[in-house]
């Protein structure tokens, strides 16, 4: 976890999202970066354009409800049909990611607020 919040600074990942020429994956951890360690106004700039995103990518993915703190929350099997990978390479994905960052990202139905 610390690895990866002391590879980059507020400047760099900046930097790397201003430079022209960046390639995609530098690109997408400096933004990862900054949505884990950035100050509050750029995370929530970064998680406005990343719901755009979901929603124009990805219509039919849909949040099914919210955790305390307000996030939306996804069913894997959903992320997976919309990756077009299996429910197993979805769950990997998210559980390497809670692993690098030490973030909860999965969540038992039963600690999310429902959509109604």
């Amino acid at each position: 976890m610390s690895e990866f919040k002391n590879q980059w600074t507020l400047e760099t990942a900046m930097e790397i999202l201003r430079h022209p020429t960046v390639d995609s994956r530098t690109w997408s951890e400096a933004v990862e970066w900054l949505l884990l360690y950035g100050p509050p106004e750029i995370r929530d700039l970064l998680q406005q354009a990343s719901g755009h995103a979901t929603r124009e990518s990805f219509p039919d993915l849909r949040p099914t409800g919210f955790t305390p703190d307000g996030e939306p929350c996804y069913n894997i099997s959903d992320i997976a049909r919309s990756l077009g990978i299996s429910e197993e390479e979805a769950a990997m994905m998210v559980a390497e990611k809670e692993a690098r960052h030490g973030i909860r990202q999965l969540f038992a139905e039963d600690e999310t607020h429902k959509i109604q």
